[in-house]
């Protein structure tokens, strides 16, 4: 038995939160039944129904895209802008593990293995996600070593990370610095480097965990093999225990 949020997020048709509103709003059925109540568990014998689409198991799919800048992360816009959908050719309905920003660039995956998406995203796991920042100024050492003791973002203090200056441009006062972090806040990097007095120019996923945008173009997509998918689930699982 299993929360029903939980079941449709892991029949792939919207993330958790998404499902939760979808009950809130009267749009979920099991067997037939109006559920209202977030905290209904089901088997896996009863029939979901959500806006009147009856659930069926789809076959998993696990999509690494290189996102480009200006592009939204979610699976729709108000505004008409371009989403990561729209580069993508699937008949399966995925959806994006945590967001990227309009302007920010690189690794994101996307799949309807509600399963893995919650364990990626959940704090404990502890999934290295690292970023090359573009940012004004020349980052010095010990705004380095703030920044890998943790800095305060929001009235929240980020974990411990790591952080390495790559290169400084005296030309254009630019330095490019690496940063792997574990957590996910909101503009957490571009935060994280105006803590220590540099506003970041561009931004770039270029890891998480073990997977890397080798191979690909900005726009370009390949989907994970089964050896892949496994080695998510054991990294996450067992940073989680």
């Amino acid at each position: 038995m299993e929360r029903l949020q939980k079941a449709i997020a892991g029949f792939g048709y919207c993330s958790r939160r998404k499902a939760e509103k979808l009950i809130l709003e009267k749009k979920v059925f099991v067997n037939g039944e109006m559920i209202t109540e977030l905290g209904y568990k089901v088997s896996a014998n009863d029939i979901i129904t959500v806006e009147g689409k009856t659930l069926t198991q789809e076959k998993k799919e696990y999509i690494l895209l290189y996102k480009p800048r200006g592009v939204v992360t979610t699976t729709s816009d108000e505004h008409n802008r371009k989403t990561v959908l729209d580069l993508l050719e699937t008949e399966t309905r995925v959806y994006p593990v945590g967001r990227l920003d309009y302007d920010t660039s690189g690794l994101l995956i996307l799949t309807n293995d509600g399963q893995l998406a919650n364990l990626l995203m959940h704090p404990k796991s502890q999934v290295d996600k690292v970023y090359i920042t573009k940012v004004k100024g020349l980052v010095n050492k010990k705004e380095i070593l703030q920044l890998r003791n943790g800095v305060t973002i929001d009235g929240f203090k980020t974990s411990k990370c790591g952080a390495r200056i790559i290169s400084y441009d005296k030309k254009t006062d630019t330095s490019i610095v690496e940063l792997t972090i574990h957590e996910g806040k909101n503009h957490q990097v571009k935060k994280m480097m105006a803590s220590v007095g540099h506003e970041v120019i561009k931004l770039k996923r270029e890891r998480l965990s073990f997977l890397t945008l080798k191979g690909l173009k900005s726009g370009e997509y390949r989907y994970l093999n089964i050896k892949e998918v496994k080695k998510l689930y054991n990294e996450v699982q067992k940073n989680k225990d």
